[in-house]
């Protein structure tokens, strides 16, 4: 339970309708799974995002934090304490020559449209992945010929006690779907990316070309959390399902994609234990077919 005391002063500066308390989260996930959010805050600046964490600590309340909700899977019971959401309302995205800045709610996609328009390239990658650039940062995202170790500049986040700090690239310790932030529990509230300039046809024809790829091979009309393992050295997750015969693989209202093996969708009602049991099935008979250990991309959350 959240102490009543600290709800009545976060909407002594939030509007109503940032503050919700047991907020099923299946509603703010891709994947359309999981139980409720003890209370979901949607922080609309930096300065909004230092007062909820001061407060959080001072009434020691446990905190998650959450971009678009693409790389998740919030378990059945749901989040116990505070859910601090980055979404439309911290989704500002600046252009000053070729830097880029947007705030931690911006959609990845948005943030690409944006420096397509004005000439600038190095994010075509991103158009078509469905997170914020915050939750990009967060995972150190990437598709095709990118990631976005390759065009972040700079990153401020606001750590638990509510203290802001500025991590320049080399100190965000990126590698592959990983950065400082998974230890470091500190919310990423804006990025810079340092971007080139380019020629707005050439951008649009590859982002349109990645945008067919995209299409063509991914389940998209389903939903998922995106690619649900990481890719094994050596192999691809995809592929080495597939070749097991897993393919339409189903465990209650989830399944291993027909159109691409590295996806598990939502089927159909699906619950976070059904995805759950799912993934452990599909790692148990590719390590027994392969001898290849297959380890979830997708951040599993809350309590089972």
């Amino acid at each position: 339970m959240i102490a009543k005391e600290f709800v009545e002063k976060c909407r002594s500066f939030l509007e109503a309708n940032r503050i919700r308390l047991d907020e099923p989260m299946k509603l703010h996930t891709t994947f359309q799974i999981g139980g409720p959010a003890d209370c979901l805050i949607f922080p609309a600046s930096m300065e909004e995002t230092e007062r909820i964490f001061k407060l959080a600590a001072e009434y020691k309340v446990p905190f998650t934090i959450l971009g678009n909700g693409s790389n998740v899977l919030v378990r059945d019971k749901g989040i116990r304490g505070l859910v601090i959401k980055f979404d439309r309302p911290m989704s500002r995205i600046e252009v000053d020559g070729t830097r880029i800045r947007a705030a931690a709610g911006a959609m990845l996609k948005d943030v690409s449209e944006v420096a397509a328009t004005s000439n600038l390239t190095g994010l075509e990658f991103a158009c078509g992945i469905p997170g914020s650039i915050g939750g990009a940062v967060f995972m150190n995202a990437g598709a095709y010929d990118g990631e976005m170790q390759d065009v972040i500049a700079s990153v401020k986040a606001v750590d638990s006690r509510g203290e802001v700090h500025v991590f320049p690239r080399e100190e965000l310790q990126l590698g592959y779907r990983h950065s400082i932030f998974q230890e470091n529990g500190e919310a990423i509230c804006e990025v810079e990316l340092a971007l080139a300039a380019g020629k707005q046809s050439e951008i649009r024809e590859k982002m349109q070309g990645f945008t067919e790829r995209r299409e063509a091979k991914q389940p998209l009309e389903l939903p998922s959390a995106g690619s649900t393992f990481k890719r094994p050295e050596g192999y691809f997750a995809g592929t080495l399902i597939d070749q097991t015969g897993l393919k339409g693989l189903t465990v209650g209202g989830a399944q291993v994609s027909k159109k691409h093996a590295g996806f598990v969708v939502n089927a159909g009602e699906a619950t976070a234990e059904d995805v759950q049991n799912l993934i452990h099935e599909v790692q148990r008979r590719v390590r027994e077919a392969h001898g290849v250990e297959l380890k979830p991309e997708v951040r599993i959350i809350g309590e089972a």
